[in-house]
């Protein structure tokens, strides 16, 4: 649980700038003729054309968004390279940070957009404003070889009485808690590689995760002694939980995120374009978000598609 902005100085740092341009905006007059959008907001994507470039705030998880040798790869700077140059913004500059420190950056102006596959979670959506998802990917548990405990989702964690491990600030704490795991039970990993390693030397039981991180996670840890389950799909207060993720934007970017939104639609309702662009991160025409799933509805808590 996070303390409130005023008992901690970093968060209060770190939200002050969203609210000081909430602030202008909302007592700014001068609006784009025909829009209602304020100006500055709706002169965004001009500034972002004229400096040629865009910059992109990224966690290093694969598949998502991850550095490549001196290449920014991944799901999400794939897409949003096609978006972006679609709008005439040739570049994305990247800055790599930890996936928790992702929308407090954003918040603070270190960077326009976030690639990093982020869920859309309502409690997300109070802070910052979403794309519409760019894909799906239910969740899965990488366990060590032969699944000793018969692990198969976070029920059978919290029945099993294991231990589970999830990354900081993911999704993944907020299901497990749904599910019955208590809170020591719960145990918080900086990154990808952290879980496979906590799971071989035996610190947790299983690793949480959306399913297509965790096969990745396993390919690219070739001969490690674990295995991933099937995907399932978490339910919260009866509400399924697809995992849905897209790009993060700050308040007040509504003419910035519509215009990548017009872009997106395009791709992901192009199930051959959509796999060509990022099949080789594992991502098929089953991960393309259904055209039924909005964020408005996953910002209010209606996950099913």
């Amino acid at each position: 649980m996070s303390r409130p902005a005023h008992l901690d100085r970093r968060g209060f740092l770190a939200l002050a700038p969203a609210v000081g341009v909430a602030g202008l905006l909302a007592g700014c007059s001068r609006t784009e003729v025909g829009t209602g959008a304020p100006k500055a907001d709706a002169e965004l994507l001009t500034k972002l054309r004229d400096q040629g470039f865009v910059r992109v705030g990224f966690a290093g998880e694969a598949p998502y968004g991850f550095q490549d040798g001196d290449r920014l790869a991944g799901e999400a700077p794939a897409l949003h390279q096609e978006v972006f140059s679609a709008l005439g913004v040739r570049e994305l500059r990247p800055t790599l940070t930890e996936f928790g420190s992702l929308i407090p950056g954003l918040l603070a102006g270190r960077f326009d957009v976030v690639s990093a596959g982020m869920s859309i979670t309502p409690e997300r959506c109070a802070k910052v404003i979403f794309s519409e998802p760019e894909f799906i990917s239910p969740t899965a548990l990488m366990v060590r070889k032969g699944n000793p405990k018969r692990l198969g989702d976070l029920a059978s964690v919290a029945r099993a009485g294991a231990t589970v491990g999830v990354l900081s600030a993911a999704v993944e704490a907020s299901y497990a808690k749904a599910a019955g795991v208590p809170d020591g039970a719960v145990k918080t990993l900086a990154k990808q590689q952290d879980g496979l390693d906590a799971l071989l030397a035996g610190r947790i039981d299983a690793f949480a995760l959306t399913g297509i991180s965790l096969r990745w996670l396993a390919r690219t840890n070739a001969g490690a002694a674990v295995e991933v389950t099937a995907p399932f799909v978490p339910e919260v207060n009866g509400v399924k939980q697809w995992s849905a993720g897209g790009a993060v934007f700050r308040p007040g970017a509504t003419s910035l995120r519509d215009a990548f939104n017009r872009e997106l639609a395009r791709i992901t309702g192009d199930p051959g374009r959509y796999v060509q662009l990022i099949g080789r991160y594992g991502f098929t025409e089953r991960e393309a978000p259904p055209r039924t799933l909005r964020t408005a509805d996953l910002c209010a808590g209606r996950g099913a598609a």
